[in-house]
């Protein structure tokens, strides 16, 4: 992981850090939520999704259960903005 966050943070250094209104505003309110929210939201998902398929709502349980995969990916990118977006260039400029 720490190999990971050097390598954004060298790539951040030749690129562009300026963010658009949007990008910043949507960093703002989902800076503010613990990382651990969108892996709690994944599991619910996951066990909603079973729970489904165990009723016997096949197609509702598949939708439900891709819902998963996109909670990481936000908890992911919410986890990437608080470690190298415009919260750590706010916090060590």
């Amino acid at each position: 992981m720490t190999r990971m966050v050097n390598m954004a943070r060298e790539a951040m250094r030749y690129g562009d850090r300026h963010e658009g209104r949007v990008a910043r505003a949507i960093e703002e309110q989902t800076s503010k939520l613990p990382s651990d929210t969108f892996l709690w939201a994944a599991l619910g998902a996951i066990g909603i999704s079973l729970g489904l398929r165990a009723a016997g709502q096949r197609d509702l349980s598949q939708f439900v259960g891709q819902w998963a995969p996109t909670f990481l990916i936000l908890g992911l990118y919410n986890k990437l903005v608080k470690i190298g977006g415009h919260d750590y260039d706010d916090q060590y400029e």
